[in-house]
């Protein structure tokens, strides 16, 4: 058994540090047995970094409101100056980060530990971890299962104790997806809420930052910590002006709530999933909401949507080849990146500049579509996902179809991309256990800028389910 203030969240976790129930030192130290207990059998840890944790909590501000607590960083988009940023490729395995990223410098000025960096697919590609880099992630809840991807290490290292928060960003689900599978809390921020800084944007505006927790509470105050105006960014959030750890108990007024318990391109919803949908529903009518059912109706069709993402992800996912080609002059060799990214990449050289920009233009249609239908309701309540948590080796890959994971990626997780399409803000909602023992979200969405009344209503819902007192049985041993 993990020692008990690992059981806790980061805000309990820095309270012990603030009235001496435990050092800094005290809690990094059981995060890193944890680590080295636990991680052999999930592998959600790819890159310890012990000495520089040491180094850090010398060095780091100690009043600070986080000061001690760990963290664990994926290893895609966020740098550490001088640790190594494979973004789960063997391609990138040894290049050293040049850079801290503003995420990174923002973390440890609130005092965050980072102590060690997550799995991930090669470039973020798929909604399963299993690169051929590192080997694949296992789902703490079933070791046999997917903890979703793609920052499906952070979600495992989470759910396992190993920290109270993990970094993560989502591009098309990556911190709703594992979120989901994993029995956590996974927060999409509106488009441009956080800053990607040094970039300006990534992916055409689908990807964004934040961090894969327990409790709502945690993901509120990280929210604060990490939303910054940044004068470089293409994209900018709405304004928001509050604290959103201080109002997220606030009661908010009758809410009126739409839900769906189809996929809106057609694609199969499995029972227990559906079954998520309505016991959220049903606690929504209890808190005295108005609910009532409402599929997604907008003017495009799901291969619309599925051409466009693929061209953005295609062209915006696989930059690292394109500078591997142009420094040498040829491919990355085959054992150096995965049929999927190749397969991607030699799409990508086909598309032209005209093709890309009328892409971009006709992404913002359809977010415009998206916005205006969910501007009917305050939250709009879907699954997060199509199916439980698969079986891991599902969506491996082989040269002769490198396309067909993507394939079986979209049975799988054909909801959550609407909203990095759309830029609104999306959650998923760890509210229900099948009958296997496996977690299911439900993804709640809100209109552009409102996070509030997401992070509000999650907050209703943990008091009714109080998922965080469910452990995976793997901690047990």
């Amino acid at each position: 058994m993990i020692n008990e203030v690992l059981l806790k969240d980061a805000i309990a976790q820095a309270s012990h540090i603030r009235t001496g129930s435990i050092t800094a030192a005290e809690l990094v130290e059981c995060s890193v047995e944890a680590i080295e207990k636990i991680n052999p059998t999930i592998n959600a840890v790819i890159n310890p970094l012990y000495d520089r944790a040491r180094r850090k909590l010398k060095e780091l501000n100690k009043n600070a409101p986080f000061y001690g607590v760990p963290i664990l960083l994926k290893d895609g988009i966020a740098c550490v100056k001088g640790e190594t940023f494979s973004n789960g490729s063997n391609m990138l395995k040894s290049y050293v980060a040049e850079y801290d990223s503003e995420l990174v410098k923002r973390l440890e000025t609130a005092g965050f530990i980072i102590i060690g960096k997550t799995n991930m697919p090669e470039f973020g590609l798929l909604p399963t971890t299993e690169p051929q880099a590192f080997g694949p992630t296992k789902n703490p809840w079933n070791l046999s299962k997917t903890p979703g991807g793609s920052s499906g290490g952070s979600a495992a290292a989470v759910a396992a104790r190993l920290v109270a928060v993990a970094h993560g960003n989502d591009g098309g689900g990556s911190i709703r997806i594992p979120s989901s599978c994993c029995g956590l809390f996974g927060l999409k921020p509106s488009r441009g809420r956080i800053p990607l800084a040094p970039l300006s944007s990534l992916v055409g505006g689908l990807v964004e930052e934040h961090v894969l927790t327990r409790s709502v509470r945690d993901s509120a105050a990280i929210l604060d910590l990490l939303s910054v105006d940044d004068p470089y960014s293409f994209y900018k959030a709405p304004f928001f002006g509050g604290s959103y750890a201080d109002r997220i108990d606030e009661e908010p007024k009758q809410l009126h709530i739409g839900y769906s318990l189809t996929s809106p391109f057609g694609s199969p919803i499995a029972q227990d999933c559906r079954d998520a949908v309505m016991k959220t529903v049903d606690m929504c009518h209890s808190l005295g909401h108005k609910v009532e059912q409402k599929d997604l109706d907008v003017p495009f069709s799901g291969k619309e949507l599925g051409t466009l993402f693929n061209v953005l992800w295609s062209v915006g996912a696989t930059t690292a080849l394109a500078i591997f080609e142009n420094k040498t002059g040829q491919l990355p060799p085959s054992q150096l990146v995965e049929p999927l990214s190749l397969a991607l990449y030699k799409e990508a050289k086909k598309i032209t500049g005209p093709q890309y920009e009328f892409t971009l233009q006709k992404m913002h249609k359809i977010a415009r579509a998206i916005q205006e239908f969910c501007g009917q309701f305050d939250i709009w309540i879907n699954s997060s996902l199509a199916q439980a948590p698969v079986d891991l080796g599902l969506m491996n890959q082989n040269v002769d179809q490198p396309m067909k994971p993507f394939e079986i990626a979209s049975e799988f997780a054909p909801m959550t991309a609407l909203f990095n399409v759309s830029g609104q803000p999306a959650a998923s909602v760890p509210v229900y256990w099948n009958d296997q023992g496996l977690p299911i979200g439900v993804q709640l969405a809100a209109k552009n800028g409102d996070e509030l009344r997401i992070l509000q209503l999650s907050r209703q819902l943990e008091k009714l389910v109080n998922w965080e007192k469910k452990i995976p049985s793997l901690l047990d041993s």
